[in-house]
């Protein structure tokens, strides 16, 4: 048997190093890919929002003792915004989480894990621009695990809804008003919006 069949027997696609790296990252490629290779620590991500610590505890358990869990926060609200670390005493009961958790489900959502270089304080919050992750900023289909529309599209349905109202106020106010001209024995009080009718006496 040949030498590149035998390492390929051995491989374990499961606990490989994915082509992700993160951008923010202090330090160079090569001393990431140092701290992936030992890390105990796991990336968890496509949580829904309602996920608690609880239940990722209960689940991750499973493949060895956890020393610590830290959930991911959207920046502004402090509130959970889909996803977490995970840290293990052993790189054997990470390895193990990887084989055996990643892609299973948890409060019905198919749930991704990758090797992360190790937790840093100001990490468990969202990048995003509005306080979350960046894939909640861009998303066009409701996901009701992850608060509903994506920001930007929240956004331009609220910038559109207040549009529409400053249209319809504007058009009745242009409506009163035009009435008004042609139909001189009446008074307005220009507490907009709320507009008042008064009838005049009309003129000797």
């Amino acid at each position: 048997m040949s030498g590149g069949l035998l390492k390929a027997l051995r491989s374990d696609s499961y606990v490989e190093l994915s082509q992700y790296r993160d951008q923010h990252f202090r330090g160079d490629n090569e001393e990431q890919e140092k701290l992936l290779k030992k890390s105990c620590t796991l990336y968890v991500g496509n949580l829904s929002f309602y996920t608690t610590e609880e239940q990722i505890y209960e689940l991750f358990s499973k493949s060895g003792d956890i020393k610590k869990i830290i959930m991911g926060l959207d920046k502004m609200k402090k509130t959970a915004c889909g996803f977490c670390f995970v840290e293990y005493y052993s790189r054997a009961d990470a390895e193990n989480a990887m084989r055996y958790i990643n892609g299973t489900r948890l409060d019905d959502r198919i749930i991704r894990t990758d090797w992360d270089a190790g937790f840093k304080e100001g990490r468990q919050y969202g990048r995003g621009r509005s306080g979350g992750q960046v894939r909640d900023e861009y998303r066009q289909d409701y996901d009701a695990g992850r608060g509903g529309y994506g920001k930007l599209a929240q956004n331009h349905d609220v910038e559109n809804g207040l549009g529409l109202k400053r249209e319809l106020e504007d058009g009745m106010f242009n409506s009163h008003r035009r009435f008004l001209q042609e139909i001189p024995v009446l008074a307005v009080s220009h507490f907009f919006p709320q507009i008042v009718l008064l009838r005049l006496k009309p003129s000797q």
